[in-house]
């Protein structure tokens, strides 16, 4: 039988991150089910519907093999044309990252331009993006903080490529450091059950 593909552990990163990525869609652009990777088995779980008319603006999901302070792999919204298929994996550039803390501390997502949509063949980072599309980005993720997850962001940041990139190599480290202890347990096989006959056969040798 073969080893099932884990989309956090088993998609490798290139070695050069100035480079496309890839990048696991979890709710695509437009919609409104918030869905999140089940660490176990690899598959999407719907984690909710968005409370409010905000619709995801661009396409949220997580870097493989990257691992964050709060638990979770690292967050990534994809810029593109349309909304892409959810667990399909899409090569995108790092272009920025908003960097936000509330109670619970830091909570930082990555901004990225898909690298194969030519209609952001230019992005290359976060200024190089429409205003209007930024003040969308910023007005999602503050209501969605807010309304969501009912807690306050005290600090809201936009920082361009570079320091996303730092954000990207922190979590990539940190996911070597844990991730003998991040990996599910390997696959026992399907649980056998004794036939009557051999149930009868063990307690006659008992005896």
């Amino acid at each position: 039988m073969s080893k099932h593909m884990h989309p956090w552990h088993d998609v490798e990163l290139p070695h050069a991150l100035d480079a496309p990525i890839p990048v696991i869609v979890e709710s695509p652009m437009g919609s409104r089910v918030k869905c999140k990777v089940d660490k176990a088995t690899g598959l999407l779980i719907v984690d909710g519907i968005l409370l409010s008319a905000e619709r995801y603006p661009a396409n949220y999901g997580f870097v493989p093999r990257t691992y964050c302070a709060d638990g979770d792999p690292l967050d990534i919204l994809v810029y593109c044309q349309v909304p892409i298929e959810p667990l399909a994996i899409v090569r995108a550039r790092v272009i920025g990252v908003i960097k936000m803390r509330d109670d619970r501390g830091d909570d930082d997502t990555l901004i990225s331009a898909h690298s194969d949509d030519p209609e952001y063949a230019f992005v290359s980072d976060i200024q190089d993006l429409p205003a209007l599309r930024l003040r969308g980005l910023r007005r999602f993720l503050q209501d969605y903080e807010a309304l969501e997850k009912s807690k306050e962001v005290s600090m809201w940041e936009l920082q361009g490529r570079n320091e996303g990139l730092r954000i990207l190599e922190d979590a990539i480290l940190r996911y070597r450091q844990e991730r003998p202890r991040l990996l599910p347990p390997p696959d026992r096989g399907p649980t056998s059950v004794p036939s009557d006959r051999a149930t009868r056969g063990a307690a006659h040798r008992a005896h």
